[in-house]
């Protein structure tokens, strides 16, 4: 559950500018203030369903564009190239072989 969590606020922070108004804020409340379904439901006068499927509805949503663009993906990659970056040029000495070919990896992810 929390990976899945973790996961959809990532996905929110890089897609968040392709919803509306009402998902982001369907979603912010749930995802970032820990709102309950009841909750956001009496804040918008609405039924517990309509928010349930509101923000199901995005959450497919937000996989679709990360289907499409891959910004989590390539973001992981990244990250990832980092630390690598990171440990090899920590070590003592410093391989400079590796360090080029990391940061070559990094130039070529899009």
């Amino acid at each position: 559950m929390l990976a899945k969590t973790t996961r959809v606020n990532f996905l929110f922070d890089f897609y968040q500018m392709l919803l509306t108004a009402k998902q982001r804020s369907y979603m912010s409340l749930y995802y970032l203030d820990d709102y309950s379904l009841g909750e956001i439901a009496d804040e918008y006068d609405v039924s517990r369903q309509a928010v349930y499927d509101n923000i199901r509805r995005t959450e497919a949503m937000l996989e679709e564009y990360e289907s499409k663009l891959l910004l989590f993906e390539k973001f992981q990659k990244r990250a990832k190239m980092i630390d690598q970056l990171r440990e090899a040029a920590g070590e003592k000495p410093a391989d400079i072989s590796t360090l080029l070919s990391i940061v070559d990896s990094l130039e070529k992810l899009e």
